[in-house]
């Protein structure tokens, strides 16, 4: 194509956009609305995935020694667990350390265990390469020769990580679903503008104009009102954002919780949202004018 042919198209797309102003306006605050909740909730669904995946890898395998097995059994076991398939550490846990813990969280009343009275095992802590192997992993741990026992939380991890999927998968149809909820709303508004000039359509089409010299000015229009449709929800989104990052921080102080960062996170999701308006209103007019095509 043209530069000079481009450019009368670009032309032709800000005089329709200027000429139509209410129509644009409302095919621009269709688009901002659809994508405030796009964006609303991909932010949430993220975030959400985020802190999921934060408790999922805390998930791990505690493996207890047997309390006959002497230091070089228990150093043999450890190598055995390290050889383990998706093992992708093994932290060790002295009795003495595992006392401590309990009286961190229960209270001075255990400090009765101390010394020889102390009942509790030398423990393995064994972090798989993904959450969901820690069943596999504690099952083969079970089996090995020194080991008294090995928990992962059992039907409890299981169903965390069976409802962390759902949240994912329903998070990923919503999103869906309000995509193509958003090429349908600005098909029918941008339908309407093109409707309003269906004889101009007709008279090109019989003097010999092709369909894709007639289609550009609405494509590059319906692309337009997409961008600008997505810079307010962008800018919206990410104000409330940095706010609800700060605020919310606060609580995650001394955790193992944390939101994304605004850096990358909001660039991205900016970036994402911009290319969005701007296929889907590209796309929306394509599919709107098809119809006054058939000449």
């Amino acid at each position: 194509m043209k530069l000079r042919t481009m450019g009368r198209h670009f032309k032709e797309a800000f005089k329709s956009l200027v000429r139509n102003g209410w129509m644009s306006v409302a095919a621009v605050s269709a688009v901002a609305v659809t994508l405030l909740l796009v964006g609303s909730f991909v932010a949430l669904l993220m975030n959400v995935n985020k802190l999921a995946s934060d408790v999922e890898n805390d998930v791990s395998v505690r493996v207890y020694i047997d309390l006959a097995a002497n230091e070089e059994q228990q150093t043999q076991l450890g190598e055995e667990l390290e050889k383990l398939e998706a093992v992708e550490t093994v932290e060790y846990s002295s009795r003495e350390d595992e006392l401590q813990q309990v009286v961190g969280t229960y209270g001075a009343e255990f400090d009765l265990f101390e010394g020889d009275d102390n009942p509790l095992h030398d423990v393995y802590i064994v972090n798989t390469t993904t959450p969901q192997q820690t069943s596999a992993v504690a099952k083969q741990a079970e089996e090995l020769e020194f080991v008294s026992q090995a928990n992962y939380g059992g039907a409890e991890a299981d169903k965390l990580f069976k409802t962390m999927e759902n949240v994912r998968n329903v998070g990923g149809i919503v999103i869906i679903a309000l995509l193509l909820t958003a090429v349908f709303l600005i098909s029918n508004t941008i339908r309407i503008t093109i409707f309003s000039r269906r004889t101009e359509i007709e008279i090109m089409k019989l003097v010999g104009a092709t369909n894709w010299f007639i289609r550009w000015p609405f494509v590059i229009e319906g692309a337009l009102i997409g961008l600008v449709g997505a810079i307010i929800p962008t800018a919206i989104i990410s104000g409330v954002y940095i706010y609800g990052y700060e605020v919310i921080s606060n609580y995650f102080v001394g955790t193992y919780f944390s939101l994304l960062p605004v850096n990358p996170f909001l660039f991205q999701l900016g970036a994402v949202l911009l290319a969005v308006g701007f296929v889907i209103g590209s796309i929306g007019s394509i599919l709107s004018i098809r119809k006054f095509l058939r000449v």
